[in-house]
């Protein structure tokens, strides 16, 4: 996966109703040992890292890089946010490729509220100001429903199924949104 190294990066931190969308910093560091080490945070992504191993390799600021964001509530990060543009690999599907693609993890605390629904709202509002007309893939393992129903609310529909890593996985597609007040096909206004 590549970044979106065409956008002017950081942005302004975005605040929600809840929440706060903003880079991150080296006071992060511990939220991201335990986000990467937890395994019901990595259920369908291929089980968690060691921590020890993560105390040891992750950097003092880190995952700084143009379409990834702390989230924050009342002052803590509570997950992340991800936007990368989806590259031609061996694994990647030709739906995805050149796309931006959103990813996202939330600390099991955090689960149940709707912080990933707004955040994700939130980034992909930013993303259709910074790059607009960018249509958006989302993938996630079909035995993953909770990201499914999300996906859903979000706006993608799926593409298609496929198996990766092991399982099933879901592809679903954003369209990019239409800006108001604008008027296609060719009718009379």
């Amino acid at each position: 996966m590549e970044d979106l190294g065409s956008v002017a990066w950081p942005p302004e931190p975005i605040r929600t109703e809840r929440l706060l969308l903003r880079e991150s910093g080296a006071r992060d560091r511990a939220a991201f040992v335990e986000l990467l080490a937890s395994p019901e945070v990595h259920t369908y992504l291929g089980g968690p890292r060691p921590r020890a191993e993560l105390e040891r390799e992750l950097p003092e600021v880190p995952e700084r890089w143009p379409g990834s964001f702390v989230v924050e509530r009342d002052g803590a990060m509570i997950g992340q946010i991800l936007l990368r543009r989806g590259t031609a690999t061996e694994r990647s599907r030709p739906a995805a490729v050149g796309k931006a693609d959103l990813g996202y993890l939330f600390l099991p605390r955090a689960w149940g509220f709707g912080y990933a629904a707004e955040a994700c709202a939130a980034a992909l509002d930013w993303l259709a100001g910074v790059l607009p007309g960018e249509p958006v893939v989302l993938t996630t393992q079909t035995a993953n429903l909770a990201s499914i129903r999300l996906a859903a609310k979000l706006g993608f529909a799926e593409v298609e199924r496929f198996e990766a890593w092991g399982a099933e996985q879901w592809l679903g597609m954003r369209s990019p949104v239409v800006p108001s007040g604008h008027l296609y096909g060719g009718g009379p206004e």
